[in-house]
């Protein structure tokens, strides 16, 4: 019986080597994508008044794109099922848009020098954490749980110091930020390499939309990673 389980469980590590390769292909691509969309559109707004009158204009028009990009995730997250690849994939692609129109105004914050300089640096952390993420045997469950906690105390803290105003308690949110992004990134590429074995993903459609909503899990990892570390590293004009 121990043989029989042995052999079950070589089987399945064979299996997991030979699939996951190009399934994790897929997902680092699509959230590449993404990136490039974001980027793209936030530049574009940046430098065009119009756009960025637009965007910009009131407090509810900001409200407005936070509140669908909210919807957004939400309604992908829980229909991707149902939808079709086609809607799947431009639901994802609008929600990397409204991003990129948010995040408009680090162009006008920050020096383009040190925006490229911490996307690097983003982009380094994130590719070390991912491939810790997917290659550690070690359960990452505990501390998924942790990050997902202090996530929940993030949100409540960053509300709060909206009314406080209090610089010093938003540098600390943003190291808080990091830390938690970074196991964030760990754990969720984790999860996503145990959700692709346990579905046999392939390249059918079920296969790709299983891509993009991993893809957008990692999607925003990275994202408010670069957001927190932009806050502590980026150089304002």
């Amino acid at each position: 019986m121990n043989s029989f389980n042995n052999d079950m469980a070589w089987e399945r590590e064979k299996s997991l080597s030979i699939n996951m390769p190009g399934l994790m292909k897929d997902i680092y691509l699509w959230v590449a994508i993404a990136l490039a969309i974001t980027g793209f559109t936030a530049y574009t707004v940046a430098g065009s008044p119009m756009l960025l009158s637009l965007v910009f204009a009131g407090k509810f028009t900001m409200w407005a794109l936070l509140i669908a990009t909210v919807a957004l995730v939400w309604h992908l997250s829980s229909a991707v099922a149902r939808m079709s690849l086609k809607k799947a994939a431009a639901m994802y692609i609008i929600y990397a848009v409204l991003n990129g129109a948010m995040m408009a105004s680090i162009f006008l914050v920050y020096t383009m020098t040190s925006i490229a300089s911490v996307f690097f640096i983003t982009a380094g952390t994130f590719a070390v954490m991912s491939a810790y993420g997917y290659l550690t045997k070690t359960d990452l469950s505990k501390m998924g749980n942790l990050c997902l906690m202090g996530l929940f105390g993030l949100i409540i803290a960053t509300v709060v110091n909206l009314f406080l105003d209090n610089s010093f308690l938003e540098m600390i949110l943003a190291y808080a930020g990091i830390l938690i992004f970074v196991g964030l990134t760990a754990y969720d590429t984790k999860r996503i390499r145990e959700i692709a074995f346990a579905n046999n993903t392939n390249t059918t459609d079920e296969g790709v939309k299983l891509a993009i909503l991993c893809a957008l899990t990692l999607y925003l990892d990275f994202i408010n990673l670069f957001i927190y570390m932009l806050r502590i590293f980026g150089e304002k004009k």
